[in-house]
């Protein structure tokens, strides 16, 4: 195991350092291609070495994507490789980068519509500072983050995910953020607490999904969600502030969202603004809208079909159109089980779905 370090001194006394860590059954960024317009590797040594926090949280009040790498735009003949985590063992023909501009526009975020083009249409306005992420619950230190922690709090990792929807479509996506374990650490969790409680931001004024039920999908808002501790502690689950080197834009989930790669994609709840520790299974959005249809774990399982939706294959969301034959068979925890499957030893992943 190894770490790669970038970072320079600068003027500023804190200096934000983005790491990327490679583990010995990871598949490194050599191996997958490249979305055009990602940034070469000798643009990102340059300027590196300029991002502190002051440059960092000079950033827009609003949540136009902020670049942490530079705001220079990647020459378009020779993508950027990086060393970022990707936990995955997949073959490289299947590990295409996701066009960002698919990453931005195809967006399940009902607070902003229901409808995947909606989140990017209604969401520019939004507002991300002031913003509060609050930890509590079965804990020793409550905890209270505004917009600047969450960019400064921990060194930053980039980590290339497979995000799957339950609706049978997938994407491969550079994340930016860090371990929802070391947050947790922080408020040293009760020997009573066993789950994980998540809130997004409940603010109709800005979020015209929840002022408009139709628009809104029908759900009841605010969006909750939860995890078991030991899956929240679990290495490869993220608290992600960006993607693409750029901050996280708002029908991605500004300023910071969840990333459960095994999960389906409804589990990685966006504008976290709540985190509590509790000792019973919360109530989580879907489950308590259709419990039938969603289950509290919802692992990705290619033996477990959705009533609306086969979860056998999925079609994987590339820069070839809606008509493109971009089908792929769909792995258990989407291919990360030798990650998490101990997590789930002697369940019967059938009922526990």
């Amino acid at each position: 195991m190894w770490s790669y370090l970038l970072s320079l001194s600068t003027n500023v006394s804190f200096i934000h350092m983005l790491i990327k860590n490679k583990k010995n059954n990871t598949l490194t960024e050599n191996d997958v291609t490249n979305e055009n317009t990602y940034l070469k590797r000798r643009q990102l040594l340059k300027n590196i070495g300029f991002i502190g926090a002051g440059s960092l949280l000079a950033s827009s009040a609003q949540a136009a994507s902020f670049n942490f790498f530079g705001n220079d735009e990647a020459p378009k003949k020779e993508p950027f490789q990086t060393e970022a985590l990707t936990f995955t063992k997949d073959k490289p023909t299947s590990q295409i980068l996701t066009p960002e501009q698919k990453v931005i526009t195809h967006n399940n975020f009902y607070e902003f519509g229901a409808q995947k083009h909606q989140p990017a249409e209604f969401s520019q306005k939004f507002q991300v500072k002031p913003w509060q992420l609050k930890i509590g619950g079965l804990v020793d230190k409550e905890i209270t983050l505004d917009y600047d922690d969450l960019l400064k709090l921990f060194p930053l990792e980039e980590r290339i995910y497979r995000l799957r929807c339950v609706e049978a479509w997938s994407m491969v996506v550079p994340w930016i953020g860090f371990e929802l374990s070391k947050l947790i650490a922080m408020a040293n969790p009760s020997s009573k607490a066993k789950y994980v409680a998540f809130k997004t931001l409940h603010d109709p004024e800005q979020m015209p999904g929840q002022a408009n039920r139709r628009l809104g999908g029908g759900i009841k808002f605010p969006y909750v969600e939860g995890l078991r501790l030991d899956e929240a502690m679990n290495p490869l689950t993220l608290m992600s502030v960006g993607l693409y080197g750029k901050t996280l834009p708002p029908q991605n989930g500004a300023p910071i969202r969840l990333v459960v790669p095994w999960k389906y994609g409804f589990k990685s709840i966006k504008s976290i603004v709540g985190i509590e520790l509790v000792d019973k299974q919360p109530p989580t959005t879907w489950n308590r809208l259709a419990p039938r249809e969603y289950g509290f774990y919802s692992n990705v399982n290619p033996s477990v079909s959705h009533p609306r939706w086969s979860q056998a294959s999925e079609r994987r969301i590339t820069g070839g159109g809606l008509l493109a034959r971009n089908r792929v068979p769909t792995e258990l925890f989407n291919g990360y089980g030798d990650e998490v499957a101990h997590l789930y030893r002697g369940m019967d992943l059938t009922k526990d779905y």
